[in-house]
């Protein structure tokens, strides 16, 4: 039997192999399998046997910091939420061995939705129907954000004491690893969060802590065609932490859809019906049944993270090591983001 597929990054018979071992009798036909196209990080598979469906998702080729792009992180979060009333796809079988396909990866159920990227897409569903989908988008983030950590057997998932110091600490490191070029206010917005990073270590600040999806938007989840989210994915960032980061970084990627980098993102925010800011708000903090506070730091963080991870993909894109179209906008996105997290701060 010859296995067909034209998807580097998965020898289709090796993983047979491995599959048949971690769960004899599944696999009944010749093997096929495709790339499901949308994520700029980890890669997604489409399997079939011609009668039963899987998803495999591994590392991009070639990388080898595994802490990057974490399929056991992935794969544990979404196992643990499974009995929850978080959507999350069923986990099938992890692989942490990279001798296999020469990189960790994992296996799980295909979920039938559609992750919306594009408001063109959501346009052509009516506003109305629009408006649902964004509401629900918030609801999910708000049941994610009250599942007890402990309780489902992710209190080893992170460390929730000190997570916003790390986070500031962490993503000035990876701007300094990345710079384009040097960037004044970007250095400004980067000392001022140092030097606000709200304490951890009280009550108050305590009753935040959750799980942490770390990259939460509408084209990460996979909506059904009742308009019903199906299934939460990419968890690679997942952790333990203050949860309104999640919220915050939600909201600026709305943001982001206004700049001339959303073409590499997502510009559904845009979408007649798209609930805005002040609503999502409203709603999430009903949903958990708490006050957000002051979002001003939070709002700051995210926009100085999303920042440095375009200019991460524009210092790659400059060295000639990103193909596709649109990377020559990227960094027409950094100023704008920085110079909004200034504004979120407001002044000292």
């Amino acid at each position: 039997m010859t296995e067909q597929s034209e998807t580097p990054g998965l020898d289709l018979a090796v993983f047979r192999r491995w599959y048949d071992a971690e769960r004899p009798g599944e696999i009944g036909g010749e093997l096929r399998a495709s790339v499901i196209a949308g994520g700029r990080s980890n890669l997604t598979y489409e399997v079939t046997d011609g009668e039963r469906w899987w998803i495999v998702r591994r590392p991009p080729l070639g990388h080898v910091q595994a802490t990057a792009h974490d399929m056991g992180r992935e794969y544990t979060a979404m196992s643990a939420l499974v009995p929850t009333d978080v959507p999350v796809p069923t986990t099938y079988a992890h692989c942490d061995d990279p001798d296999v396909l020469g990189a960790p990866f994992y296996v799980m159920e295909r979920v039938e939705g559609t992750a919306y990227r594009r408001a063109k897409q959501l346009a052509a569903l009516g506003p109305e129907r629009t408006a649902a989908i964004g509401g629900r988008l918030v609801d999910v983030l708000a049941t994610l954000h009250q599942v007890d950590p402990a309780a489902v057997g992710l209190g080893e998932l992170g460390r929730a004491e000190g997570f916003l110091e790390r986070q500031v600490r962490r993503w000035g490191q990876q701007l300094e690893g990345s710079k384009t070029r040097e960037n004044p206010d970007a250095d400004e917005l980067h000392r001022r969060l140092t030097a606000r990073v709200p304490a951890g270590d009280d009550a108050d600040a305590r009753r935040y802590d959750g799980i942490v999806h770390g990259d939460y938007r509408l084209d990460n989840v996979l909506t059904g065609a009742d308009d019903q989210i199906k299934a939460v994915v990419d968890w690679e960032m997942a952790t333990l932490g203050d949860t309104r980061t999640d919220v915050a970084l939600m909201l600026v990627y709305d943001t982001l859809a206004s700049l001339p980098s959303a073409g590499l993102v997502s510009d559904v925010s845009t979408a007649p019906g798209y609930p805005g800011t002040d609503e999502l708000l409203s709603r999430y903090a009903a949903a958990v049944g708490r006050d957000l506070g002051d979002m001003g730091f939070h709002l700051g963080l995210a926009y100085f993270k999303l920042a440095v991870i375009l200019e991460g993909i524009n210092f790659r894109f400059q060295q000639g090591k990103t193909v596709g179209e649109g990377f020559d906008q990227i960094g027409a996105g950094f100023d704008p983001l920085i110079a909004a997290g200034l504004d979120a701060l407001g002044k000292d």
